[in-house]
């Protein structure tokens, strides 16, 4: 650039120079003093301005010139010996990885030892997958027998010392894999036609033919009860259905102002009486199908009746070795039966003499209830079953299973053809007692249940349990209807007004029991007055009274301010 040169600063200080005018020679003198010329006059040049000089763009190297990489060696491709399959064996001798000298190789490759012994089990474990798989292909009888006479007809041992069923069972499994695998199928195949022909010639044997029922056998008395129970279901059911049909189709039934009616005096219960029950924490009560008593046990293992209203103590029934757990009236006669944790439920009269004794659980047993018959008694217990008991015979005629955990509660349905049993693995069940199968499994408490009823409505189903919610279930649906956040503690019973399930009373370790609207399930009344626990309560079969049990020993009557003028009413 032109100004760069222009205005370029001098690069040496150490040589200074002078500056001279065109057209003139400076001359040297002896004294090295110079003569000074005489100065033109020359115009002032104004000095143009300084501009920084500006750093060179440097020059872009030539590009270099790469030069090619050797080609890679070309290794010689690794042969490997083919893998036998299916438990072929190798026969050829150039598949062998030794070299005649002993040494292991691969191809060029030399294997170590180390290598080699890593192959080798490898190898072995694939030998022993390959088996297994094909050994779990294999049909293997499942009856002990059956196992046994196959071990015979292969010419092995039917048993060793100390072994199970189950291992007999894998052992054979084993071998029939180990004889596929070499090629054995003519002796394997022979041994299944003797073994066919060993049962065909003994099919008249029952013991000899392989057949599995799914069920188990029950005796002639469950089979007879079975029968009588379908006949009671059947005609209480055309009762309820007739009556429910009225009800729909009669004008002058005005469903909702009964329920009104029925839930206002719910609403109005107060307390009535209450009365010191044991020294020890009462577990259960119930009233008599006439209402003329009342029951309640105790941790003392004692039972005793109370005369009503005035809830006087009549007689006490002692024959509990152990506290007893629950207490309940037959609806048919006057007869009430105990539950105890002695493993035994017995059966009374109301005079205070013992009738029955049904022993056959293996743990201790917790509800009861009658069969709306009156000929038959349910009992739940620890031992993860509840059974069935013949009132007149004493006889068990059914023992049910079908819960992980402690069968806690049970229920009869008004027509007799249904039981619900709950339980400790948070399940309730619905049986069929005609057919003696589980129609349904109802999920949804996350703890345990402890309390279960069905609605006289026919279609109503209602749990309680550690969640501290009460839970509605309709059969029809198959679900859950609605769920009430009840208590601020467990729900130890739920009960549903006998009559026509109008309301619904549930009693909680929170010290309260609470009357539940059975139209909407709103909350109808709180009855508060226990100062610990409550443990069961009841309703009397005319709806008059509540009854309500707790570990402080008393029993509270709950009645309706208004009970004269009730009496005077038809509630049919």
């Amino acid at each position: 650039m032109e100004v760069d040169d222009d205005n370029k600063p001098s690069t040496s200080a150490a040589e200074p120079s002078v500056a001279v005018p065109d057209g003139q020679t400076a001359v040297p003198t002896a004294n090295n003093t110079p003569i000074q010329p005489v100065q033109p006059i020359v115009p002032q040049v104004v000095p143009l301005a300084v501009v920084p000089p500006i750093a060179p763009i440097p020059a872009i190297p030539p590009p270099l010139v790469v030069n090619p990489l050797a080609p890679l060696p070309v290794r010689p491709p690794v042969l490997k010996p083919p893998v036998p399959q299916n438990g072929e064996v190798k026969t050829s001798d150039s598949d062998s990885d030794y070299d005649n000298d002993g040494r292991a190789t691969v191809g060029e490759y030399e294997i170590s030892e180390e290598s080699r012994l890593v192959r080798e089990r490898q190898e072995k474990a694939m030998q022993e997958l390959l088996m297994k798989r094909r050994a779990a292909a294999l049909a293997v009888p499942t009856n002990d027998m059956a196992v046994r006479a196959r071990l015979r007809r292969l010419g092995e041992p039917i048993t060793l010392f100390g072994e199970r069923e189950m291992e007999r069972r894998d052992r054979l499994r084993m071998i029939m894999a180990k004889l596929d695998s070499e090629g054995q199928l003519e002796k394997l195949m022979k041994a299944h036609e003797e073994e066919e022909a060993a049962v065909s010639a003994k099919v008249e044997d029952i013991e000899e033919d392989i057949e599995y029922p799914f069920y188990t056998e029950g005796p002639k008395e469950l089979l007879d009860a079975r029968i009588d129970i379908a006949k009671y279901s059947v005609l209480k059911a055309t009762v309820r259905v007739q009556c429910a049909r009225r009800k729909r189709d009669d004008p002058d039934e005005d469903m909702d102002a009964e329920i009104d009616w029925v839930l206002k005096q719910a609403g109005n219960l107060v307390l009535d009486c209450s009365e010191i029950g044991d020294d020890r924490p009462l577990s259960g009560c119930s009233f008599s199908r006439d209402g003329k008593l009342l029951a309640t046990c105790s941790l003392s293992g004692v039972a005793k009746l109370w005369s009503m209203p005035r809830v006087s103590k009549v007689s006490a029934l002692k024959g509990h070795t152990e506290r007893a757990t629950d207490v309940t009236f037959s609806p048919v006669h006057d007869h009430l039966a105990t539950a105890s944790a002695d493993r035994t439920a017995k059966l009374w009269n109301t005079d205070g003499s013992l009738l029955k004794t049904f022993e056959g659980h293996l743990d201790r047993l917790a509800r009861i209830a009658f069969h709306p018959s009156g000929k038959y008694l349910g009992t739940t217990s620890f031992d993860k079953t509840w059974r069935l008991w013949d009132i007149d015979s004493g006889v068990e005629l059914l023992l049910q299973e079908g819960h992980s955990r402690s069968v806690y509660g049970i229920a009869f349905h008004q027509d007799g053809s249904l039981a619900a049993s709950c339980g400790l693995d948070a399940l309730a069940r619905v049986w069929d007692l005609r057919t003696g199968r589980s129609i349904l499994a109802l999920e949804g408490h996350v703890k345990p249940i402890l309390g279960v009823s069905f609605s006289p409505n026919g279609y109503h189903l209602a749990t309680g349990g550690e969640d501290n919610t009460c839970r509605i279930w309709d059969l029809r649906k198959k679900k859950s209807l609605y769920i009430i956040p009840a208590h601020s503690n467990l729900i130890s019973q739920v009960k549903f007004e006998p009559q026509e399930g109008y309301y619904l009373v549930t009693a909680s370790y929170d010290m309260t029991a609470k009357v539940w609207s059975g139209r909407d399930f709103k909350p109808v009344k709180s009855l508060p007055g226990h100062e610990a626990k409550v443990t069961a309560s009841d309703i009397s079969e005319d709806g008059r009274y509540i009854v309500t049990v707790s570990h402080d020993r008393t029993i509270k009557l709950w009645t309706a301010g208004n009970i004269e003028k009730e009496n005077d009413m038809d509630l049919d």
